[in-house]
């Protein structure tokens, strides 16, 4: 028997689908339903490891806990890492296949499609049930004949759709309405039901609103989920920085540089006093963290355009430490050289000789995790993303020892290295510099509450009969 499934879709982006597909991940979960999710495509700098091999979008690995299961490449078949204005790195069943142009990219959907269908596939041969993200707006119309992720997908798997509006940026009317105008009739039947996310006061304020809503849609509201401030979970892109703001004002003064084309920002989610700064700031701080990159080249030059080259060392002599992660690692090194031209057509660029390092890109993508230890012997997971490879002194201070091999490098108040999710660990920063960041909230802990959250504002005989019957 094929699996059952519901897509949930959104009015635009950003409106909180990962989070419901997450709340509706556990809550499946919770009821002993064997569910699994599902990403067709997913744009994104914010990548993770599979057990067997291979990277995916991180709001599947957080969606992919919730279900209590290992990530796998099948439930984001394709990811799309953006590495200049109009190129991405495309990556098939977790392995980097092309750097490729949009135009270039669609022209390229017959492949891309079965791939899609190949994952699904296999998914739905081993789950009962498939909790599908979409991506964007569902109706975004330019894109209908080359849809891999919205409702082109749904149509082929004739799978129902929660469509799911954000209040909280307002518009929601011409929102949820405007998207179910423009869809053509055989779309149109998919979408079951709606849901208004994101609401902030007291949800019995808008009970006037969904009738107007339901009767102008022709469709059921599912619910008012109000706004959630106690769930931590890895963000899906970078959008979440522009809402980013520092939730502690005590500990030391943290900024971290916000490159165009930053990634894995989750790696600093604990560091509830940091600020993301795009520009100098005339302020004193006591770490500056240099981010991972999607293209360091680039970012780079970014860095140096905006003067942070010369505002790094005036830091670090007003005796700030200065961490690089992954592209910011490299970045801080004497060279980054690029033979291949993975990032850019220049075979070599100085860095900022801030570290005794020197960086070459290669062709063939690292994609593991690993346990490691501080040079006090402090254990910590962590995970490499990156295609490049760094040469340190051999009697250099190692970042971190993994298997009695020295990772990274630690000089002064200086230091690199590639491990994302290292600072996740208090005991990596207290080792260090001496701060103990707050202790992460449990993965276990979000995806309950997240639940929780879901099934206290959803209209669940509703949502039973048009989803799960």
């Amino acid at each position: 028997m094929p699996a059952r499934a519901l897509m949930i879709g959104g009015t635009a982006s950003h409106v909180g689908k990962s989070w419901i597909a997450t709340a509706i991940c556990r809550s499946l979960h919770r009821k002993g339903i064997r569910v699994a999710p599902f990403k067709a495509q997913n744009m994104s700098n914010n990548s993770y490891p599979c057990p067997g091999g291979g990277e995916i979008g991180r709001a599947q690995v957080a969606q992919a806990q919730a279900c209590g299961l290992e990530p796998s490449p099948d439930m984001n078949p394709i990811l799309l890492k953006p590495s200049a204005d109009a190129t991405s790195q495309v990556v098939v069943h977790g392995q980097v296949w092309r750097n490729l142009s949009a135009a270039d990219y669609y022209r390229q959907y017959d492949f891309l499609v079965r791939k899609v269908d190949e994952s699904y596939a296999r998914l739905a041969a081993q789950y009962d049930y498939i909790v599908i993200e979409g991506a964007g707006g569902i109706a975004e119309l330019n894109l209908r004949r080359m849809d891999l992720v919205n409702l082109g997908l749904a149509r082929r798997l004739n799978v129902p759709v929660l469509l799911v509006a954000d209040i909280d940026r307002g518009g929601v009317f011409a929102s949820i309405c405007g998207t179910i105008s423009l869809l053509e009739p055989e779309e149109a039947a998919l979408v079951r039901a709606f849901a208004v996310n994101r609401f902030r006061g007291d949800p019995a304020l808008f009970a006037d609103a969904v009738p107007i809503l339901q009767e102008k849609t022709g469709r059921p509201c599912l619910g008012v989920f109000p706004y959630v401030h106690d769930v931590e979970i890895d963000e899906e892109d970078s959008v979440a920085l522009d809402h980013w703001q520092p939730a502690a004002q005590d500990g030391p003064a943290i900024a971290i540089l916000q490159f165009p084309r930053v990634s894995n920002h989750t790696d600093f989610q604990r560091l509830t006093s940091a600020l993301w700064i795009q520009r100098p700031s005339r302020r004193q701080f006591d770490l500056v963290i240099l981010p991972g990159s999607k293209n360091s080249v680039a970012d780079l030059e970014w860095l140096r355009q905006q003067n942070f080259d010369l505002w790094l060392q005036e830091q670090h002599a007003g005796g700030a430490h200065i961490l690089g992660v992954c592209g910011g690692y490299q970045m801080m090194g004497e060279s980054i050289d690029d033979p291949y031209h993975v990032e850019s057509n220049q075979t070599s660029v100085p860095g900022l000789r801030m570290l005794p390092v020197r960086t070459v890109l290669l062709q063939k993508k690292v994609t593991q995790r690993v346990v490691a230890s501080t040079p006090k012997g402090r254990n910590f997971s962590a995970y490499e993303i990156h295609m490049g490879e760094t040469s340190r002194p051999e009697n250099a201070e190692p970042f971190a020892w993994i298997d009695g091999r020295p990772e990274g490098i630690r000089h002064g108040r200086c230091a690199g290295t590639y491990l994302h999710s290292a600072l996740d660990n208090p005991d990596v920063l207290e080792d260090w510099i001496g701060f103990r960041p707050p202790e992460p909230v449990s993965h276990d802990d979000s995806y309950n509450r997240l639940a929780d959250w879901f099934e206290r504002w959803v209209d669940g005989p509703k949502f039973e009969s048009l989803f799960l019957a």
